[in-house]
């Protein structure tokens, strides 16, 4: 079982011992401090909280609400929701902050407390900190019997978040509707399968094949939107003879692209080409994380603006964003982050801004994928010893490669011309992430592996 304590929230296993797996006495003791702290931060009693539709989303649920109504806290239950609408609806709401029940990609036997902020933004570093210590200090204080919070069912938000999106300037219905798109979804039993369907019928879509769109929190296949995941995704796009597949994860907070020839857009283009559309119709910046493609900095530099690059990790790329002004910025694994309509990945806006661009370049999608710069990411990894002293190992690569443009915001990444390898320490477990780039796949892998090399030399001196 496992239980993982983070900064931006509480993740982990259903069941096992408490303190060894998400458990009904840790989701309690987790919200309890969230809850306590919420209230003396804006002084607001008002939580919303909203749930993916994985299977042990009603039990947590159910403790999570009884727990902010025993601290006197107003909940506003959006229910099955996803994490971009919980986002848009706390500032809306005029809440304390957030609670998004998932656990994204992760398999069923996980669930999870996503924490926000006021302004339905992730919490910072420091105020995760502070829940964390409220948690272990455990002196929480809840309310008398007059005093509980009461709960709100609101069912509004698919359509205030969908409204939200058709409102965008550079969303443009007209278009997608003459386009006459036929699109194949997998929302991999979840959530999506409700919000994903609504929305392409509001954008003009009228063919739409849906796959694994039953909210039943059953996952057909491993819920992260990966090639090797979307077998079927893809087989149904040639079936169906349609113009492209969509994928998002359980919370549709990521978001990737099939080809009209069942091959992969790859979910680091998605950022990639919403943001060229973008760029097309708004001069301005872009950001990105330090493990994402070179392909967002081609784009945006091709477009007059500026590529700034932020440390893993959503709260990191949206603080980078707002220090630089950036008109869209987001993560290499499938999110946009659209400040226009919110600080936060966002599949549905994601959605409407490719349709768009789609439509108005009167290309196949494989055709819009292939006007892009060619970019292959080799993903690694290299398991060291518990005690091994990963900082000082990597201060040691650093001097090899002191010579080469670098950043160490994050781990170590260091850059080679257009080629890059970035490296950085798991959270969770004694190992170094190694992510490489190139032009070829060859070219990615054998930068991964020159660094592989120079890291068991160092270890061996």
């Amino acid at each position: 079982m496992t239980l993982i304590k983070s900064i931006s929230g509480i993740r982990g296993t259903i069941g096992g011992a408490a303190g060894d797996g998400l458990t009904p006495v840790d989701i309690v003791k987790f919200t309890s401090a969230f809850g306590t702290w919420a209230i003396s931060k804006s002084g607001i009693k008002k939580i919303v909280i909203g749930r993916d539709a994985r299977i042990s989303g009603s039990m947590v649920n159910n403790l999570v609400i009884g727990t902010l109504q025993g601290l006197g806290i107003d909940v506003i239950d959006l229910g099955l929701s996803t994490t971009p609408t919980v986002e848009i609806a706390v500032p809306l709401e005029q809440a304390a902050g957030g609670i998004i029940l998932t656990a994204s990609h992760n398999p069923k036997q996980w669930n999870a407390l996503k924490l926000l902020n006021s302004k339905g933004e992730f919490i910072s570093d420091t105020d995760g900190k502070d829940v964390l210590e409220i948690a272990e200090r455990g002196d929480l204080k809840y309310a008398d019997v007059d005093d509980l919070g009461k709960v709100t069912q609101d069912d509004s938000y698919l359509q205030k978040h969908i409204d939200a999106v058709l409102a965008l300037p550079l969303v443009d219905v007209e278009a997608i509707t003459k386009a006459d798109f036929k699109v194949v979804i997998d929302c991999v039993n979840s959530t999506g399968g409700i919000f994903i369907p609504a929305l392409l019928k509001a954008l003009g879509v009228k063919t739409v094949h849906e796959l694994y769109c039953e909210p039943d929190g059953k996952f057909p296949h491993n819920p992260e939107p990966l090639p090797e995941n979307l077998i079927a995704l893809s087989q149904e796009v040639v079936k169906k003879k349609a113009t492209l597949g969509i994928a998002v994860d359980p919370d549709v907070d990521r978001l990737c692209f099939v080809n009209e020839d069942g091959s992969m857009f790859g979910e680091e283009y998605t950022l990639v080409a919403v943001a060229d559309y973008v760029l097309k119709n708004t001069v301005g910046n872009t950001v990105s994380n330090l493990s994402s493609t070179r392909a967002l900095r081609d784009v945006t530099e091709k477009a007059g603006g500026e590529y700034h690059v932020a440390a893993v990790g959503e709260v990191n790329v949206v603080n980078k964003m707002k220090e630089t002004n950036a008109i869209i910025g987001g993560e290499g694994n499938g999110g946009v982050i659209y400040p226009e309509s919110h600080y936060g990945r966002d599949a549905l806006v994601g959605i409407a801004l490719f349709l768009t661009h789609l439509a108005k370049s009167g290309k196949t999608v494989s055709a819009l994928r292939a006007s892009y710069p060619a970019y292959f990411i080799s993903k690694n990894k290299i398991t060291l010893t518990p005690e091994m002293d990963i900082d000082a190992l990597l201060l040691k690569v650093e001097e090899k490669y002191k010579k080469q443009p670098h950043s160490t915001i994050d781990g170590l990444k260091i850059e080679f011309d257009k080629e890059w390898v970035h490296l950085r320490r798991s959270n969770t477990e004694p190992i170094i992430r190694i992510y490489s780039e190139g032009n070829s796949e060859t070219v990615a892998n054998n930068l991964a592996n020159k660094i592989i090399a120079d890291i068991k030399e160092i270890l061996s001196i």
